[in-house]
This record gives C-alpha cells, structure tokens and sequence, in this order.
C-alpha cells in the first residue's frame, strides 16, 4: 500500500512560521526563497517533474528554527528537521536538513526539491535577491569566524555552482533571467 504524505499549504506553513516565533526578517527571507524557487519551478522545461507544494514548503520552512538558534547556538538545519519530523513531515524535513549542507548531489540525476531551495535560498540575502558570489561573500562575513569555515564556505561554492548548471539545464530560458541577477 502506498501512503502518501500530507505536505502542509502554504497558509499552514505560515501559521507554523508564527507558531515557532519566526523573526520578522527570517519570515521575509524565507518567503523570498520562495518566490525565486516558484520562478524556477514556472521556467522549467517540458516533463521535468517537481512537486511545486513540496518546494513551497521547503522554502518556507527551512529556517524554522533560525530564531530559536540565534540564541541557543544550535544548527538550525538540524532543529528544523528534527521539529518538522516530529510534526510528520519527512519529506519536508529532508530539504530543511539539506539546506545547508548539502549531501549527495548528483548532477546528472533528476531535478531535485531539495535542489531547488537550496539553490533558491543561496540566492537571497536577507530579503533581497542577489547573484552567488555576492550571497557567498555574506556568508564570508557572517559565518567566516575561522580559516577552516570560510574554506568551507569556498567549497561550498562549487557545489552551490554545479547545483545552478544543473536546475539551468532543466529551464527553459537562462537561470539568470530567470532568478533576475
């Protein structure tokens, strides 16, 4: 027997986003996430297959537990998964896990939702839609405390890169155009 999962709507999602106490400005990054990976999902090319609710609630609730974290230290791709598990939501859980440190990638496999909102979340600063080497050198700036996390970061720039070649070759038009930077 096959048993599908309840993936939340969005009006759930932002309910979910205010019962966790969401600042104010993580609630506005996340809904641009959002926005970016909906602009992605609506260029996609014919027969690419991505669940589009599953996308919305990735972006959604990635940062879950980003404001809980602020306080207490804790890595908030972790919270967050373990929190939305709890709320039976794996599928959902699986791509706030993936959020930060991607695992697993494979080019030249299917699209991903978990791609996309990776991807789509490497795109916007704050609330502001930007290009990849401008998020990254944020990311630099914020997180970079030591030499081995701004490598880390660097690397992560590759792959942040291959997953963009990959959604890109899966649109319609360039993903440039698409995400507008």
């Amino acid at each position: 027997m096959l048993i599908v999962e309840r993936i939340p709507t969005e009006k759930e999602c932002c309910d979910l986003m205010r019962e966790y106490h969401m600042l104010p400005n993580i609630i506005a990054h996340s809904k641009q996430v959002m926005n970016v990976a909906l602009k992605i999902i609506d260029n996609l090319a014919e027969g690419c297959k991505i669940h589009r609710a599953l996308v919305i609630a990735g972006a959604l609730l990635h940062d879950i537990t980003k404001t809980r974290s602020l306080e207490t230290g804790e890595r908030h791709d972790s919270t967050g998964a373990e929190l939305l598990r709890t709320l039976g939501l794996p599928s959902v859980a699986y791509i706030v896990e993936q959020h930060v440190f991607f695992t697993d990638f494979n080019a030249d496999g299917p699209l991903e939702e978990r791609e996309i909102v990776y991807y789509a979340d490497k795109c916007v600063m704050h609330d502001e839609i930007v290009s990849i080497h401008t998020r990254v050198d944020d990311l630099i700036a914020r997180y970079g405390t030591t030499e081995e996390r701004r490598e880390m970061i660097q690397k992560n720039k590759a792959l942040i890169m291959a997953i963009e070649a990959k959604i890109n070759r899966h649109l319609r038009i360039d993903i440039h155009q698409v995400v507008g930077v």
